[in-house]
């Protein structure tokens, strides 16, 4: 495979991303990795190449790029560092990620050995309602969207995700942890009669006996059966909707 890091215009600066695609010229079809809360790290680099290593052309951003160079020791993760990642997280919103996601739209359109006619946005946790907002704000430009244990799906701001997916042309799909404080089943129930309001066409999964992150092996949460069955569905999401 091939790697690099990237600096992206946006309206905001330059955002540092890392990219990583198969070897050879392409095109391959593009799959935008957003960041947890906890941010840029190895595990989702190792996720963007997985991705990479089944024929895509995978952006990760540093969406904390406002802040400057933010980067977590999360085996020490105590009170003190939890509360920096949450002012951390409190500094973006859908405005500003949709900003930096037209910028990674316009570098994207730049690269030769990237198709993004078409692009696919994942999410995790934190970016789970923002691949939602791109996928609303951006069109037939983004095929689909995939939100895992996403965060903060219904709210009462405008912004909301269960709010927007009537405006999402694409495809979408939502993971949910069995256990999860940030989406509890009313949450889901609430997301699902707004997904069955529309005509979007969507999926929702809840993984039985797991916890919020179950996807990142390095967490105390991670579970293979539930996080090996969401990729099976995301390969399965971009072979249809990329192809």
């Amino acid at each position: 495979m091939f790697e690099k890091d990237v600096a992206i215009v946006t309206r905001h600066g330059l955002m540092p991303a890392f990219a990583v695609r198969p070897d050879g010229e392409g095109p391959y079809p593009v799959v935008i990795l957003y960041m947890d809360a906890p941010g840029i790290r190895e595990e989702l680099r190792h996720m963007a190449r997985r991705i990479a290593s089944a024929g895509y052309y995978c952006l990760l951003p540093d969406l904390y790029y406002r802040l400057g160079t933010v980067r977590f020791d999360l085996p020490r993760r105590d009170e003190r560092m939890s509360a920096v990642v949450v002012a951390c997280l409190r500094s973006i919103d859908n405005e500003r990620t949709t900003d930096d996601t037209a910028g990674m739209l316009a570098f994207l359109d730049g690269e030769a050995e990237a198709n993004a006619q078409k692009v696919s946005c994942l999410g995790f946790c934190m970016s789970g309602r923002y691949v939602v907002a791109a996928a609303a704000k951006f069109g037939p430009r983004i095929a689909s969207a995939a939100s895992l244990y996403g965060v903060g799906l219904v709210t009462e701001d405008e912004g909301s995700p269960h709010k927007l997916v009537a405006k999402v042309p694409g495809e979408l799909y939502f993971a949910f942890a069995e256990t999860d404080s940030a989406a509890p089943p009313a949450t889901i129930a609430t997301l699902q009669e707004a997904l069955a309001a529309t005509g979007v066409v969507h999926d929702v999964d809840i993984f039985p006996n797991s916890e919020h992150g179950y996807c990142f092996t390095a967490g105390r949460c991670y579970q293979p059966e539930a996080a090996e069955a969401t990729w099976a569905k995301l390969f399965a999401l971009w072979k249809r909707t990329l192809a």
